[in-house]
């Protein structure tokens, strides 16, 4: 029997992390998640039967903890991070110290030879020009801490070489570790609960993808990875550019009723307004299978029996 790659993936028990541990494991590799389970303590309950999984409980930021699971990993991924911008200003000082010292202390910690798949928000494109798609090649200009500190973690991986970026699109789906803060997560809970949405900066566009796409790009990264080191990859739904009005017109069809009402006022801390390329990745060979409507689909399924304001990031 041919010996399971070992995979590391710290923050494994959080919204990605837990799709993508599960992902990792159906795929055959032997996963091992670092989470201080700050948010849910039952995302891997359904995999803790399976000899694939090891989980350690602790702080990615501890090195004692850290050190031995990034010497015996194949593979790294670290998933581990204050998410988001509003968690960002919530926590300066933690956000720092997770989003770019622990992914700092694990480059370091990591040998020449061990592979690194990372993800970046997109939305360290910061505000793009109307009518131009954001490529890997187009200049980074993060609004928020959260923006500015994912791409200054890209730059330490890249720099060291063997490592991936993905620069990933606004997520959505149901994961077992759920959050109802995320865009398209947020509107369909509110189009199902209150039938009706309030919008700011309705004409601000942004790309999506899905959750399980996300994990199912970090696989093809890692099984493609001598085709694809040492890059940037953008991954989103190439038919999902759409605005936010153009996104509560989707959920507006699979909720019958909803109303949308216009609002003055509201920023979005981001200012994430762009259209982006997944060409790239495309031509790679990877594309989504999930589309927004499914995902929305998926959403309704779930919001009939999750109606608690606990499952956002904050």
């Amino acid at each position: 029997m041919a010996k399971k790659e070992k995979v590391l993936i710290t923050g494994g028990a959080g919204y990605l992390g837990s799709v993508m541990t599960e992902h990792f494991i159906k795929k055959g590799f032997a996963v091992t998640v670092l989470d201080d389970f700050r948010y849910c303590r039952t995302s891997l309950l359904n995999l803790c039967s399976n000899r694939a999984l090891k989980i350690v409980r602790g702080d990615v930021r501890e090195r004692s903890i850290i050190r031995p699971l990034v010497a015996e990993a194949d593979l790294i991924i670290p998933l581990a991070a204050v998410v988001g911008a509003p968690a960002c200003e919530l926590h300066p000082r933690e956000s720092r110290s997770i989003n770019v010292g622990a992914v700092k202390l694990i480059n370091d910690l990591r040998s020449p030879g061990q592979r690194v798949l990372f993800p970046v928000t997109n939305s360290g494109y910061g505000v793009g020009e109307e009518g131009v798609f954001c490529t890997e090649e187009s200049p980074l200009r993060p609004v928020s801490r959260y923006g500015k500190q994912k791409v200054e973690a890209e730059k330490i991986l890249l720099d060291r070489g063997n490592a991936i970026a993905f620069r990933l699109a606004t997520a959505f789906g149901v994961s077992p570790r759920m959050r109802l803060d995320l865009l398209v997560n947020d509107f369909t809970y509110r189009a199902l609960r209150d039938r009706c949405i309030v919008l700011f900066e309705e004409h601000f566009k942004r790309n999506y993808i899905h959750v399980r796409d996300i994990a199912a790009v970090f696989h093809f990264g890692a099984v493609n990875f001598k085709k694809l080191k040492n890059q940037v990859y953008n991954v989103g739904l190439s038919s999902a550019n759409l605005s936010k009005r153009e996104l509560c017109g989707l959920i507006e069809r699979e909720v019958p009723g909803l109303t949308i009402i216009s609002s003055p006022i509201g920023k979005d801390p981001d200012q994430r307004n762009y259209i982006v390329s997944n060409e790239k990745i495309e031509r790679a060979g990877f594309r989504p299978r999930w589309t927004l409507p499914a995902g929305i689909r998926e959403l309704l399924k779930a919001y009939t029996f999750l109606k608690d304001s606990r499952y956002d990031n904050l």
